[in-house]
């Protein structure tokens, strides 16, 4: 296809019902017509976390309300549209299914075909969304539910050097958060508390960094902090604002220390591509955390390499990326199945090892 294309773009992997309008013409920027979300932050408030029959429910309820308002911002009807994309996986399967489902139903009655996309391949095109990125570059995935190093080859092509074995970050934050009675979401009250606080006062582990490679591991460093807090409680019968902060510091620094050196690591593998123009991209909502992104921007720095992140609503899930991601697919002749399926565990590099477990915001890939 080498025409101008609009895609609805359809995501509901997690807690974020979203929908949007994306059109794309070769050779110029992409035009975002129209972006909506529905957080359910209200909706798992009480349960310390994303619950997922809730989440599912929330989404079958409100899928075709998010399409309406995007086709009605966007000023395009479903005749104009060129064709559909949908988060087919990796995720929660009842939020993944019910958006599936729609997009299903749409396609039957308009004709208009369909693409399934990989969750994870939306957030890792969206530096060509926002920036017309060059291939090859290199993504970090670093959100709730995942944290992956991906070299992006091509729309189709991922090539994972290394990922979280356990807890992605943005879990970590969310845990480190209610153990220390903060708000949820957990990483910009973490951040917030940090900022006050003294970052070498408790000596936090920094996992794997004594092995080679560019997997990573949270879950350890959130049971040191558990082991820490329940230590000063046990001296003084309960936290100080100072102590929470000073925990808060130490955590948030440890994490920065790993991703940055894990970074470091792999923009070596990386590098040994020689690509034209090199590029680190980042995304999800850890990015946004000052520390982590102000540590990043250094490895790059002194790699000179260059550093994207894309704006913050467009880090965090969003349909957008899902139809840009659809539209890149369609235009390398890649389409999905009229009975496309739901997809809970989807890797977007098949060839690399499985990665261990699965965190609360999603299935790990």
């Amino acid at each position: 296809m080498t025409g101008s294309l609009t895609f609805l773009g359809i995501e509901s992997s997690c807690d974020d019902t979203a929908a949007a309008v994306i059109r794309h013409a070769p050779g110029l920027p992409a035009q975002i017509l129209a972006s909506v979300v529905e957080g359910q932050t209200a909706l798992h408030a009480a349960f310390g976390g994303v619950v997922p029959e809730i989440a599912a429910r929330a989404h079958a309820e409100r899928l075709d309300h998010c399409v309406e308002q995007a086709l009605a911002e966007s000023g395009v009807t479903l005749a104009d549209l060129d064709g559909i994309a949908v988060t087919a996986g990796p995720g929660l399967i009842g939020g993944v299914l019910s958006g599936v489902m729609l997009a299903r139903g749409l396609s039957m009655a308009t004709g208009l075909p369909i693409v399934g996309v990989n969750h994870l391949a939306g957030h890792a095109l969206t530096p060509r969304l926002t920036d017309q990125l060059a291939f090859p570059y290199l993504m970090l995935l670093v959100s709730g539910g995942h944290c992956q190093f991906l070299i992006v080859h091509s729309e189709q092509r991922f090539e994972r050097l290394g990922g979280t074995i356990d807890d992605a970050p943005g879990e970590a934050f969310d845990k480190t958060a209610k153990l220390l009675g903060l708000n949820q979401p957990g990483g910009p009250a973490v951040q917030t508390e940090a900022t006050l606080g003294d970052a070498k006062r408790f000596a936090f582990p920094r996992p794997l960094l004594d092995r080679p490679g560019c997997d990573m591991s949270f879950s350890g460093l959130k049971t040191a902090l558990l082991r820490a807090r329940d230590a000063v409680m046990a001296e003084k019968g309960g936290l100080t604002v100072q102590d929470r902060r000073d925990l808060c510091a130490g955590f948030q620094a440890a994490v920065a220390d790993v991703l940055a050196e894990k970074t470091r690591r792999a923009l070596e593998v990386y590098a040994a591509l020689n690509p034209e123009q090199p590029a680190l991209a980042v995304a999800g909502g850890v990015a946004a955390n000052t520390a982590v992104r102000a540590r990043l921007e250094t490895v790059c720095a002194q790699a000179g390499v260059s550093f994207l992140a894309p704006p913050l609503r467009l880090c965090t899930d969003n349909a957008a990326m899902i139809a840009w991601a659809g539209i890149e697919r369609f235009r390398a002749g890649d389409y999905s199945p009229a009975d496309l399926v739901a997809r809970p565990r989807w890797p977007l590099d098949a060839t690399a090892a499985p990665l261990l477990g699965s965190g609360k915001k999603g299935a790990k890939a």
